[in-house]
């Protein structure tokens, strides 16, 4: 396979070319998917002319500092959207110097294929573009949307990314007909995305392997989590509310996220399947095991060693990898219909169970929803877990009432910290309460939120029991003493 169609090698251009064609204002749709598969070239030769400013970028999620890092350093950015986890931007959104306007991950995409916003120009890194489409790299994103919608295309074919990958991709374009797909890893769709030649203005060629994600080991707190969820679906499959090999598993990023995946693996689990967004080391070590048959997934973001294997193995992986875009992988009548197991981590849990995912102290950006949402209000199980306290305990994760809700206790069904778990299904507020208290909360919170709750239900009643005056009160005891414990 060639990396350019023969057809296309005259619109190959240079960075300074292809950077040059961007004009301040332009609404920008990128390839990026977990600080995997983003254009890196384009946006350093961007930051370096500081030429066109005011510039909109869209993403998947997250993407490396190449991307985000750069134009925000370089003061071109006015809008970011739908999910960041840079540092540069985190800051910059926070001081107001950059717009941000946080999306579910599925909305994204739908928003745009129904006009919601003119994309100006798709800028796509890409192992390859043939006479069949674009070959994404091992994330498709948005990236399918934004080459449907974009008026004009820049592409970035790294030569670094491995021909290989041809294969492993399902591209689905969405439509008026439900989705034919009923099974996690079934294809249904094409290899490359579909591409409209006429509107590429510059080819890149690129040979970029990128930086990896770090991912902590496991430490004490993310195995004991791990290992009260794995007793809690085991108990779920004793009952008969989970199949021996469990339903599909959704599992967002992190060292929580790894753990439980390992923990899966190591406890009897066979025959597993998931049905993710990223799909991080421990899952594809669960795959080279043969204890996971498949996974579906947006992204493949892996540390060095795993990328490796990843890359050394990819006749196997193609096999029972499936990478999708993102409209497709978040999709919530696909979350629904395949009745998915779905964990996520939180920055913080309130007593009734409602979740704050995305704010510190209920003002400071963090990252964003990302795809939690999709994912959490549709899924056969809902898992939030977190550890029990922050910042060596001086922060409690359970709180009298979330600084910020972006999950509210409807769409929230078990809650974990390594203290223990909580089953909220079936429970009123106040028997959610009690038992959030006792089995999730840290020890040296526990009977501050129990007297927080024989006050709240004392003095003012109702079927949540709040004391306004006092539920941000831990909040504000933090931002003045910089501990939430009382003196």
């Amino acid at each position: 396979m060639e990396r350019i169609a023969a057809s296309l090698r005259d619109k190959i251009k240079s960075v300074e070319e292809a950077a040059a064609l961007i004009q301040s204002g332009s609404v920008i749709g990128c390839s990026g998917f977990t600080l995997v598969g983003e254009p890196k070239a384009v946006p350093h030769e961007l930051a370096r002319q500081k030429k066109a400013d005011h510039l909109t970028i869209l993403t998947g999620a997250s993407v490396g500092d190449a991307l985000d890092g750069e134009l925000t350093r370089a003061g071109l950015l006015s809008m970011r959207y739908p999910y960041q986890s840079n540092k540069s931007m985190r800051n910059a959104i926070n001081a107001g110097e950059v717009g941000y306007s946080d999306m579910h991950l599925s909305h994204m995409p739908e928003f745009i294929n129904r006009g919601g916003l003119h994309i100006d120009f798709a800028l796509v890194e890409c192992a390859a573009v043939t006479e069949d489409g674009v070959i994404p790299s091992a994330a498709v994103g948005a990236s399918d949307c934004f080459l449907y919608q974009a008026d004009q295309i820049i592409l970035e074919v790294n030569e670094a990314l491995p021909l290989e990958l041809y294969g492993m991709h399902d591209i689905y374009r969405v439509g008026h007909e439900p989705i034919p797909l009923t099974d996690a890893t079934q294809r249904i769709g094409t290899a490359a995305i579909p591409c409209d030649f006429r509107k590429i203005a510059a080819i890149v060629v690129t040979n970029d392997p990128g930086g990896c994600p770090v991912f902590k080991e496991p430490d004490e707190v993310s195995a004991a989590i791990g290992a009260h969820i794995i007793s809690f679906l085991k108990e779920e499959v004793a009952a008969g509310r989970q199949p021996a090999s469990l339903s599909p598993i959704q599992s967002g990023v992190g060292s929580v996220a790894n753990a439980v995946l390992a923990g899966l693996g190591s406890s009897g689990f066979t025959g597993l399947r998931m049905y993710t967004e990223v799909v991080q080391d421990s899952a594809l070590e669960l795959i080279w095991e043969g204890k996971m048959a498949g996974a579906s997934t947006t992204a493949v973001s892996l540390s060095q060693k795993k990328l490796e294997l990843f890359y050394e193995n990819i006749d196997f992986f193609r096999e029972r990898l499936v990478i999708r875009p993102q409209e497709i992988a978040n999709n919530p009548e696909l979350v629904r219909r395949l009745g998915l197991i779905s964990m996520n981590t939180p920055i913080e849990c309130d007593l009734y169970g409602n979740v704050n995912s995305t704010h510190i102290m209920g003002n400071k950006m963090m990252n964003g929803i990302g795809g939690s949402g999709d994912f959490a209000r549709n899924a056969g199980l809902t898992i939030f877990a977190t550890a029990s306290v922050a910042k060596e305990g001086a922060i409690s994760c359970i709180v009298p009432m979330c600084s910020h809700i972006d999950h509210t206790e409807h769409d929230v069904q078990v809650i974990v910290t390594e203290q223990g778990l909580a089953d909220l299904r079936w429970k009123s507020p106040r028997q959610r309460a009690e038992l959030i208290v006792e089995r999730c909360a840290h020890p040296q919170h526990r009977p501050l939120l129990r007297e927080y709750l024989k006050d709240a239900a004392k003095t003012m009643g109702g079927h949540t029991p709040h004391n306004l005056q006092q539920a941000l009160s831990w909040h504000t005891r933090y931002l003045d003493t910089g501990t939430m414990l009382p003196g």
